[in-house]
């Protein structure tokens, strides 16, 4: 199927998120309470207060502070690539850059979508904070009632399982079989509550996402056999 489409259809994504609140402290007393219930399902030997930071993976908890995206143009046997980073404090402002990308230029039927582990995480988690800030979602990220053969997202370790769902492969991994610099030279995604809240350096962020963007096409490509291809980059 991947063989099939163009590469320049294709927006390549990947996702920031951290919790909501900087600490377990300052969340409301509800939430709270939500959190203490979440918290005891995912570690009966840990405090809500000590796995806190985790809170950001979940929509209901979490919260987009940058979102990565890149696509590709094809000329003969060369490709370039474009990627850049929509990142701040204000969620709502980040999506809605972020949609009016897609409504603009990636929200054909011929477009597809592309992340790693994007069907479990970074898909669904843009369209539930979506709701959250009463944003209407593109139709390219509706996939409510959809046949699998209608919904336009690529999955890169969907990809790598081959039909084997034993387990995760993160990015990380690939890139390193597959001979490609980490994107983690300088930030992992365990870091990046920390340089958010603590650091504060919300632009260290921004880079890190692209440079996770640029790996993933770079992977995306080794899939199609195109990474033979004189292949040059920006990131803007």
């Amino acid at each position: 199927m991947i063989q099939s489409i163009p590469i320049e259809n294709i927006l390549f994504l990947d996702i920031e998120t951290v919790p909501q609140y900087e600490s377990y402290e300052m969340m409301p007393d509800a939430m709270k309470l939500f959190w203490k219930n979440k918290a005891e399902r995912l570690s009966k030997e840990e405090s809500p207060e000590k796995i806190y930071e985790r809170a950001g993976i979940y929509a209901e908890f979490g919260k987009i502070i940058c979102i990565g995206i890149g696509y590709l143009m094809k000329n003969d046997n060369s490709l370039h690539a474009r990627i850049k980073s929509i990142y701040g404090h204000d969620e709502k402002t980040i999506l809605t850059e972020f949609f009016s990308i897609i409504e603009k230029h990636f929200n054909s039927e011929n477009n597809y979508l592309c992340a790693h582990n994007g069907k479990e995480f970074d898909f669904p988690y843009i369209a539930r904070r979506a709701v959250v800030n009463r944003i209407n979602i593109p139709n390219i990220l509706q996939t409510s009632g959809s046949r699998p053969w209608e919904v336009r997202h690529i999955d890169t370790m969907e990809l790598w399982r081959f039909g084997d769902y034993k387990n995760f492969t993160s990015l990380d991994l690939l890139a390193y079989i597959f001979g490609y610099p980490s994107p983690k030279d300088d930030i992992s995604g365990k870091d990046v509550y920390n340089v958010y809240y603590h650091e504060q350096n919300i632009e260290r962020i921004a880079e890190y996402c692209k440079k996770d963007v640029l790996t993933l096409m770079q992977v995306y490509l080794r899939y199609r056999n195109l990474d033979n291809l004189s292949f040059t980059y920006e990131l803007v």
